[in-house]
């Protein structure tokens, strides 16, 4: 017999309730920024190696037994990033480097907010969701060590 704090449901039946599933799909690509407003080393013209980690959730799976195929990911954001993002400078749209940046025909994607982690984590969430995915959470990892998240609340 279940202790009284338990309901008449058995706990595999409780948590059963609450749990999803989601699916995972990493996407590399390069890019180069620089923060406005800020007094550290990334205030000057900097690259990285970045990656967009994109998780996707569903309470139920489809007649295939997924929540989506992964290459639809691939297919539609994988792609919008590397058409808009990748080997681009990703800059405030009114950073006073994209005049010079112009007249070298450097590759560039305007944004409307500082183009730190956190605010590109939120413009490929922004974009995924967009193309009518169930996205549930961006990391965009900078670095080996450093990520920022954008996404909804757990819990």
């Amino acid at each position: 017999m279940l202790p009284e704090r338990f309901p008449e449901s058995s706990p595999a039946e409780v948590f059963t309730e609450k749990m999803i599933y989601q699916v995972t799909r990493e996407i590399d690509f390069c890019y180069g920024h620089r923060l406005l407003n800020y007094e550290g080393k990334c205030r000057h013209l900097h690259g990285h190696n970045g990656r967009a980690v994109i998780k996707i959730s569903s309470q139920e799976l489809d007649d295939r037994g997924m929540v989506l195929d992964f290459s639809d990911i691939k297919t539609v954001v994988s792609k919008w990033i590397d058409e808009n993002l990748d080997h681009r400078m990703i800059l405030h749209h009114e950073d006073p480097a994209i005049e010079f940046l112009q007249k070298l025909n450097e590759p560039m994607f305007l944004i409307d907010s500082n183009p730190t982690a956190e605010n590109i984590a939120k413009l490929i969430y922004e974009v995924t969701a967009k193309e009518g995915f169930p996205v549930v959470q961006v990391d965009l990892w900078e670095t080996p060590r450093c990520f920022a998240t954008y996404g909804a609340p757990t819990g």
